[in-house]
């Protein structure tokens, strides 16, 4: 029985290596597409990506966003200006990452858009502060995914949503970003389930990075 075990952890952990060890080849000809560049994880991820030589299609809220991080990278490194809230922002980018992958399509759709602005006992919130939450971190996330999807699919390349802890336990004090965490690891499952013949798909729980208390709305009320 034992030693039953023992082989099945040793096979178990030479597949682990062995897809550890796998590269992805041809880095140079493959386009990614993140959003929310502006700073955090997002303007991190698109300054790396970038390095290692990949063709990364940086989203932005701001002008401002755009041209720090385009300060920062190199000429290949181009940016976009999104408001996911907004249908017809996310159909103008569509349209211009559709222009600049061609037929090659995207090999990496980074979904990474979030805020946490209404924290604070359920009492102290109203209808606005979950919508104004649930607006960018679930139904923008939704609606970019859809819209780039066929994209995705023409290069059988990958969705990563940007998820948290909280999609799995919820924490007091933070019921909206709780509510829409949860949607993305729902939203995720779903759609791995639905596309998992061509589109590897994955949810990362990263929790929380930063949060400036003071400029959190429910908490000045």
């Amino acid at each position: 029985m034992w030693l039953y075990l023992v082989v099945l952890l040793g096979l178990w952990n030479l597949l682990r290596l062995f897809r550890e060890r796998q590269v992805v080849s041809h880095l140079q000809d493959k386009h990614v597409f993140i959003t929310g560049c502006d700073s955090g994880f997002g303007n991190l991820l698109a300054r790396q990506l970038d390095r290692r030589g990949m063709r990364v299609l940086a989203a932005c809220l701001t002008e401002n966003g755009a041209e720090e991080l385009r300060s920062k990278t190199s000429d290949r490194l181009e940016t976009v200006i999104l408001d996911v809230t907004k249908t017809e922002s996310i159909v103008a980018a569509t349209q211009w990452v559709k222009e600049r992958v061609g037929n090659r399509g995207l090999w990496g759709l980074v979904n990474n858009n979030g805020i946490s602005i209404s924290l604070g006992p359920s009492g102290w919130l109203n209808k606005e502060d979950f919508a104004k939450v649930l607006d960018v971190n679930l139904l923008g996330m939704i609606e970019v995914t859809l819209s780039m999807l066929s994209l995705v699919r023409k290069a059988r390349g990958r969705v990563v949503n940007i998820s948290s802890v909280m999609g799995r336990v919820s924490f007091p004090g933070s019921v909206p970003y709780n509510i829409s965490k949860c949607g993305v690891e729902a939203f995720s499952d779903s759609l791995r389930y639905w596309t998992g013949m061509w589109v590897p798909e994955g949810s990362i729980g990263i929790g929380f990075y930063l949060i400036m208390a003071f400029r959190i709305p429910s908490w000045r009320r």
